[in-house]
């Protein structure tokens, strides 16, 4: 009695066997054909009814050619993903027979799955209005994920071609950079997770990706992520004053619950540098899982990595100037081993000093040098001594080479290598001083003597009329304290060479000072994400602020004594008698050694009003 009471399941079908409904449909007869994708394309359809039509699919794939694309595609539309476990294996044996039996449906199939690699879009409407268009964040989102990347190894199974044909649909279906943070997310992190199990596409997953970000970053430009905070922070601090003395009562207990707002005040007020935190936090992640396993590093997966990633850095980060957070996923890697950093600075030092390059990419290479050196804890001093001897060494070379030519003079056009390498160097003693000076300091000063700064700065090529004014001041401090050379002469005879331009404007005439001739940058400048930061910070070498002990200290060179053996030669030479340190134009000594970041930057380009 029970039985009969009980509702049938609904399987019923119209229209016959999924083999009579084509044949008639070959013959003209299009009235089950139109009924059978009228049942598929039905929302309320029951997982018995997908079974069952799943079973006759799976019998019938010979018959299922290129004529009846369009049945094919709705069977592919079927919501299989969230239904019951049965279903689900018996949808990934029907993909697995159809692309073995006809190959002409392997890009459909491939395009299908993809598009499941980002959450369902839920639209909510009200009178034929969206009132919410969000992402379907449910639970079971990662399971999806998984039965995803199944379906891909079922079908790369059969068809060892895959990889050709699902390269250019990741390519077409990577999310435009306005939706949403976790459309992106999901997508980069199923685009990563494709590479482990088919190792053949790293590559080229890694490059889209990169090529991605890179198109973010130089998008957000470094000061309109700091306006964009400090304009946040403000406006947060003008609703706390607002709100004050409201809660006096409740106010002890959010104290206590200060953890509860960690995760909004890690989020990037400016909304395209939050979305490139997070994927770059992905992209950290998957360096350090590839590198790792059961948490000791991999040497082989390691190297094989560090191939692809150098790769790509020399395809799309070396060319593009002014990046300033995707390129740290080659300092991260470095981090790693020692030898992989010396292997990276010996591929930029081929780059620099290989004169079939472009000239723009060895001033850039020049720059990742000087930058990796200074910024890079990891980096200890005989490996920073071994690059400075390759880098010096190599501009004494060029300076005896053109001593012999006809272009000896300052000309960033002819020489911009040079300038960037002697950028370079002089960045890096900035950075590294201390430590290169440091336990011996007679045998320390011996060494940067022997570098001899002073044939440098001396040349006619006149490095310190290009380099950034930052960098020439305060490298100029440096070795005016120990007494390697004393550069100020020629900072003022370059001042006085200097030709401002004067430019009208609607807020009256202002002098434009070019103060970045080589339109150099710090590529590791530092890294101001908020969540991926984390993952550098460790690693990092802050720019030290300098106290005001520690300005007049560099205004006075070493007296004679302070040495650790009395008898040092190279200290009992005369000081200068100016103690004072020369100001110089555009910007003076001590403004351009107090902030670390304007400092150590690259500087803009420096309006000052037009004297009356």
């Amino acid at each position: 009695d029970e039985f009969i009471s009980s509702p049938p399941r609904k399987t019923v079908r119209f229209g016959g066997t999924l083999v009579d409904i084509l044949m008639k449909y070959e013959k003209g007869e299009t009235t089950d054909f139109e009924l059978l994708k009228h049942q598929l394309s039905d929302p309320d359809i029951k997982d018995a009814q997908i079974i069952n039509w799943l079973h006759e699919f799976r019998a019938s794939v010979i018959y299922l050619t290129k004529e009846h694309e369009q049945l094919v595609n709705i069977f592919l539309k079927l919501p299989w993903l969230r239904r019951s476990r049965e279903v689900v294996e018996e949808y990934l044996g029907f993909l697995g027979n159809l692309v073995s039996a006809q190959t002409v449906h392997l890009r459909p199939c491939l395009r299908m799955i993809v598009l499941h690699f980002v959450p369902p879009r839920i639209t909510i409407r009200e009178d034929d209005v969206d009132i919410s268009d969000s992402d379907d964040d449910d639970e079971n989102l990662s399971e999806n994920f998984n039965t995803c990347h199944r379906a891909l190894q079922t079908i790369a199974r059969y068809v060892p071609s895959t990889p050709q044909f699902l390269m250019p649909i990741l390519v077409e279906n990577f999310p435009f950079f306005n939706k949403s943070e976790r459309t992106l997310e999901c997508y980069v992190h199923n685009l990563l997770r494709v590479t482990v199990y088919l190792p053949t596409l790293r590559l080229q997953i890694l490059e889209l990706i990169i090529e991605k970000l890179l198109k973010l970053d130089v998008s957000t430009p470094q000061q309109d992520i700091e306006d964009a905070e400090e304009n946040a922070n403000n406006s947060d601090s003008e609703e706390k004053s607002t709100e004050e003395g409201l809660f006096d009562m409740e106010e002890d207990e959010e104290r206590k619950g200060n953890k509860v707002v960690s995760s909004s005040s890690e989020r990037m007020a400016h909304p395209l540098a939050e979305r490139l935190d997070i994927l770059m936090t992905i992209l950290f992640s998957y360096i350090k899982d590839v590198c790792h396993v059961n948490g000791k590093l991999d040497i082989g997966n390691t190297k094989d990595l560090y191939r692809d990633l150098v790769s790509v850095f020399d395809k799309l980060i070396l060319p593009t100037h002014a990046s300033c957070h995707v390129q740290y996923f080659m300092f991260y890697l470095c981090s790693f081993k020692l030898g992989l950093a010396e292997a990276f600075l010996d591929h930029l030092w081929k780059k620099l000093q290989d004169p079939n390059n472009a000239s723009v990419i060895r001033q850039t290479a020049g720059s990742y040098i000087g930058s990796f050196l200074a910024r890079a804890k990891f980096i200890p001093v005989v490996t920073v001594k071994a690059c400075l001897d390759l880098l010096v060494n190599w501009i004494h070379k060029y300076i005896d080479n053109q001593d012999k030519g006809a272009n000896v003079y300052c000309d960033v056009a002819l020489h911009g290598p040079f300038y960037s390498t002697c950028q370079a160097v002089f960045y890096t003693l900035i950075f590294r001083h201390k430590q290169l000076l440091d336990g011996n300091l007679r045998k320390g000063l011996s060494y940067l003597q022997s570098l001899n700064f002073e044939r440098i700065v001396m040349c006619q090529l006149n490095p310190l009329k290009i380099c950034i004014p930052s960098v020439v001041n305060l490298f100029a401090a440096i070795t005016r304290k120990y007494q390697l050379v004393f550069c100020y002469t020629i900072i003022e005879r370059n001042n006085r060479q200097f030709l401002p331009v004067v430019r009208s404007g609607s807020g009256g005439d202002l002098v434009q000072t070019c103060t970045n001739p080589l339109d150099s940058f710090f590529p590791f400048d530092p890294y101001i994400l908020k969540r991926s930061k984390k993952t550098i910070e460790p690693f990092y070498q802050f720019w030290e602020e300098l106290s005001a002990e520690d300005l007049e200290n560099l205004k006075k060179p070493i007296k004679k004594g302070t040495s650790e053996d009395e008898d040092d030669d190279f200290l009992k030479g005369e000081t200068p008698q100016n103690d004072g340190v020369v100001g110089i134009a555009p910007n003076s000594y001590e403004s351009n050694t107090r902030s670390p970041l304007s400092s150590i930057g690259s500087p803009p380009d420096c309006y000052v009003p037009y004297p009356q």
